[in-house]
């Protein structure tokens, strides 16, 4: 008999996992469908206030999203392991080098891992955008999500305009982005 309560038991938390891949895998009301043959998580759109958050830089220091009032900031959470996320990272790399000088902040949050981890992948991957470290996984939690990748576009208001849940694409980042700077 217990072995039969363990069964269903897992078989329960399987089914639970599942219906959760399977609400942020399937496409929603307000869903921006991707165009093209690129396999990239489309663009859900958001009006909700950004959270509060402050955490800290890699580089040293603490930064707040209240600060970067006035600015348009793409918030992405990701982990090393995790493989979605290190495939979109150059596509966070090149939008951030294509659009920084025109008024948008990428940052990169990662969830749980220490500094010399983070900081070894860092240096080996090239990243040059800013990259806060989450080891308590608050981001996570402010943004109401629970899967990596996920991105949070803000507009200059303070307002989360776009979300994405998996892994997305220079196009659809792009597309989100380019409205709110006005190009």
């Amino acid at each position: 008999m217990r072995r039969s309560t363990l069964t269903l038991a897992f078989a329960g938390l399987a089914l639970i996992v599942v219906a959760i891949v399977a609400w942020y895998a399937l496409p929603r009301e307000g869903t921006l469908a991707p165009a093209g043959g690129e396999d990239c998580a489309p663009a859900q759109r958001a009006d909700a206030a950004a959270p509060r958050l402050t955490l800290g830089l890699l580089s040293g220091g603490r930064l707040s999203l209240e600060d970067l009032a006035g600015e348009v900031v793409l918030v992405n959470t990701w982990a090393t392991w995790c493989p979605p996320c290190r495939e979109e990272l150059p596509a966070l790399e090149a939008v951030h080098r294509r659009y920084d000088d025109q008024g948008l902040l990428v940052l990169g949050v990662n969830i749980g891992e220490s500094r010399d981890e983070v900081q070894r992948f860092v240096t080996r991957s090239g990243l040059t955008f800013p990259i806060l470290l989450d080891p308590d996984e608050e981001a996570l939690r402010a943004f109401g999500s629970i899967s990596l990748p996920s991105s949070f576009l803000i507009d200059r208001d303070g307002r989360v305009r776009a979300r994405w849940f998996g892994a997305t694409c220079e196009r659809e980042l792009e597309g989100a982005i380019l409205p709110l700077l006005g190009t």
